[in-house]
């Protein structure tokens, strides 16, 4: 099974454009990751959607995904741009589906376009859009999808929830600039809402980072797409994967102390894959025995270093084509 690859770029989330003063220069170097990735043989490039920083809120820069998302579409040619995932929580869905359909046009349709229910809390409530409960935020999540499907297949669609409504709504272009609606990537794995959701409304998933949790999720979503009558196979099935790739010879806590920066060896590597290409393509080889075709991978110290994109380009990737 041929697996394809996405890149994230850096955009200030993880904390990974500090040391580069000005906010033009921020730009242009994660601009310049996109570039690169454009360049090579990935088939993406991917953007967060968080307003501060990780693992805890800081006065670093963090830029706006979908911002992001269309100067990515201008600045590129080739890559799709997608962003794992949209918050449902900061925009109205109605909203999200012309904002969607605008970049896809942009890009000549190359949108891969992520949504998900939201979950940084102190990041919604610093912007004023509360914090509902679990169940609330599932619900309002649930009729965004439908909403934001009405609105790339419908003429003025119309739709009454307990959260959100439409009423007649003119989207143009509604959906897919290259003839076929914009992928919708639905992120989450819980599994009576978001899986079933993605049974009836997701082109592609994106179900954890750890192959055994990948695997049971995509059981469960098989489950959702036998009872909905959908295909399985005509659904995108992606993990993450957070990626250090090693030098040959290179000492892991040595090579990776400036980007660990005040957290432990043992710490970092729980969230990490670090090691060589060989131990990076057997972390990517156990996510594809569990279901996985399409591998969305995360580098620390990009905007510094870019070297890494080619190495993996040249020493990961082709053993999946």
């Amino acid at each position: 099974m041929a697996v394809k690859f996405g890149l994230f770029v850096p955009q200030g989330w993880k904390m990974d454009l500090v040391g580069i003063g000005d906010p033009t220069a921020q730009y242009e170097a994660m601009t310049a990751v996109a570039k690169d990735a454009d360049a090579g043989p990935w088939d993406s490039v991917w953007v967060y959607d968080h307003f501060h920083t990780a693992p805890e809120p800081t006065m670093e820069t963090t830029f706006e995904c979908w911002t992001v998302s269309a100067t990515l579409a201008r600045d590129t040619k080739r890559v799709r741009i997608g962003q794992m995932v949209g918050c449902n929580g900061y925009r109205n869905p109605a909203l999200y589906a012309k904002i969607a359909s605008t970049v896809d046009a942009a890009s000549g349709g190359r949108l891969n376009a992520g949504i998900g229910a939201g979950w940084y809390e102190h990041e919604w409530r610093a912007y004023g859009y509360g914090f509902p409960e679990t169940p609330e935020r599932m619900g309002m999540f649930r009729e965004a999808v439908q909403i934001v499907h009405k609105m790339w297949t419908e003429d003025k669609p119309v739709f009454q929830g307990k959260r959100y409504a439409i009423d007649g709504p003119i989207n143009e272009p509604k959906s897919g600039v290259t003839g076929k609606k914009i992928p919708l990537w639905i992120g989450g794995g819980g599994e009576k809402v978001t899986l079933k959701l993605v049974a009836q409304y997701g082109d592609a998933c994106n179900v954890g980072r750890e192959a055994e949790l990948c695997r049971h999720k995509l059981e469960v979503l098989k489950c959702h797409c036998e009872t909905e009558g959908r295909d399985y196979r005509e659904i995108v099935k992606s993990a993450e994967a957070d990626v250090f790739l090693l030098r040959e010879g290179e000492d892991p806590e040595a090579a990776t102390a400036e980007v660990r920066g005040k957290r432990s060896f043992a710490d970092f590597a729980k969230g990490t894959v670090v090691g060589d290409p060989a131990r990076v393509r057997a972390h990517i080889q156990g996510l594809v025995d569990a279901g996985i075709d399409y591998v969305i991978v995360y580098m620390p110290n990009l905007a510094h270093d870019r070297e890494p994109i080619g190495r993996f380009a040249e020493e990961i990737i082709p053993a999946f084509g």
